[in-house]
């Protein structure tokens, strides 16, 4: 995807537990650099040691943060914890980098957090009423204030947060550090991934996606599941259910078309595996002769690729992308999108001149992206551009920390499928059915609120 508007990542959280005090940094570093693709805003790393916190924090990519001199300077510690972010509730700011850390009564505290509360507005507005104080807009200060609360009353940390999560609504994949425990805790439909590690040293892992444990060799061992709290302490590792409502397992299906790195497993599930499956299924529902199968770098090439193997149409790599132009990208004067599209991506033109292309990406959202990337392949010479995407169309807003818009913002909405095609100038289009989309992840359940139309009272 190319459009600042459309779809963004989701945050990524790290966190790595230590029976001896040794340096940490590094490896959250490193585990951070593999989660960048989950959010590209702000970056933060806390290190404990014997329970004083050493952090490093501020806007930008993880290789603009942090250097060699400011990773030494965090010290040595038995934990450590990491945070990359896309801001779907609160602006960005300094003040809503995370981890975000609470001093307080029974030692320090610092709470990473991937999601987005459903009623944080309601909680924040208690606990003001209260007398706390928020230095932040992120809901991920609500949660930590919350926990805080519970613990001045409940026996040790994971019965606070067990309160807590009684409270909370809506996606939450937390790592939170206390002066002698990392506790990982996953929301009671577990929409957002989870997981953890162990390397051969003893040290533990827990990450948002498996490609972090690979980087800094930890073997999975599993994920968290919904509604769990993982505590690493001296004491061993200890697994507590949660008496939250048993709820059916919703993982957001976004993970496996787009948000998660390919080479993850998520749920037991391989999102290469299910982006290949996609776009098979995308063969099947809506075939069309062609010459040859391209997909837009990067989620889309997985999806193309299982295209080509089920049409038997030859895959081509369409697109060169620009690897040096990141969100933070800034426009020297340019005044239309289209010079923004070109300079991220280019398409080859002999692997589409005079050709009938199949062009697969994940999403469209409003279309104006799209648009502009049919038109690259026209003007590099392709005959006839037929777009398929491996996602269902867009048809409702997202409250779950995906950053869907309203219905007048997406294209889906507003027009029917063959008004799509016309508007994006492609010569057809399909989309993958809602019913493919259940089938790329687990059996056990997916999120697919945003496929789905919603009645008057919820618009």
């Amino acid at each position: 995807m190319f459009e600042e508007n459309k779809l963004h990542e989701e945050c990524g959280v790290f966190g790595i537990w230590s029976s001896k005090k040794t340096e940490l940094a590094s490896k959250v570093y490193l585990g951070l650099f593999s989660l960048q693709h989950r959010g590209q805003e702000s970056c933060g790393i806390v290190v404990n040691n014997e329970g004083e916190f050493s952090s490093c924090k501020d806007l930008g990519l993880v290789s603009d943060v942090f250097t060699k001199e400011s990773l030494a300077s965090l010290g040595e510690g038995t934990m450590a914890v990491g945070h990359v972010r896309y801001g779907t509730t609160g602006a960005n700011i300094h003040a809503n980098v995370q981890p975000i850390e609470v001093h307080r009564l029974n030692g320090n505290l610092a709470v990473a957090h991937n999601g987005n509360l459903t009623n944080s507005r309601e909680l924040r507005q208690q606990l003001e009423l209260q007398g706390s104080i928020f230095h932040s807009t992120s809901d991920t200060e609500t949660i930590a204030y919350l926990i805080t609360k519970e613990r001045l009353t409940c026996a040790n940390i994971e019965s606070a947060i067990s309160s807590t999560m009684l409270k909370i609504e809506g996606a939450y994949s937390l790592v939170i550090m206390t002066g002698d425990k990392l506790v990982a805790a996953r929301d009671p439909k577990g929409y957002r991934p989870l997981c953890y590690g162990k390397l051969d040293d003893g040290q533990y892992v827990i990450a948002s996606e498996t490609c972090a444990l690979d980087v800094v060799g930890a073997d999975f061992v599993r994920d968290i599941e919904p509604g769990e709290i993982l505590v690493f302490s001296e004491d061993g590792i200890k697994s507590i259910k949660t008496h939250c409502k048993k709820e059916k397992k919703s993982l957001c299906v976004f993970e496996y078309i787009y948000f998660a790195r390919p080479d993850s497993v998520i749920d037991g599930v391989s999102v290469h595996e299910s982006r290949v499956k996609a776009g098979r299924t995308l063969a099947k529902e809506h075939p069309v002769a062609a010459d040859v199968v391209i997909g837009v770098p990067d989620s889309g090439l997985d999806a193309a690729i299982g295209y080509s193997e089920e049409s038997g149409i030859p895959y081509g790599i369409g697109f060169v992308k620009n690897k040096y132009i990141g969100r933070t990208f800034i426009n020297p004067g340019q005044t239309e999108r289209t010079n923004k599209v070109k300079i991220k991506l280019n398409p080859i033109s002999t692997t589409v001149k005079g050709k009938r292309v199949i062009l697969i990406d994940d999403s469209i959202v409003r279309g104006t992206t799209s648009g502009h990337i049919v038109q690259l392949v026209r003007d590099a010479g392709a005959t006839e551009v037929h777009v398929r995407i491996s996602s269902p169309p867009f048809v409702a807003p997202c409250y779950y920390g995906t950053d869907v818009p309203d219905c007048k913002n997406l294209i889906a909405c507003n027009n029917s499928l063959e008004e799509i095609a016309r508007i994006i100038g492609a010569d057809s289009l399909g989309y993958l059915s809602l019913e493919g989309a259940m089938n790329l992840g687990a059996d056990d359940g997916l999120c697919n609120f945003c496929f789905k139309k919603m009645n008057e009272k919820q618009i």
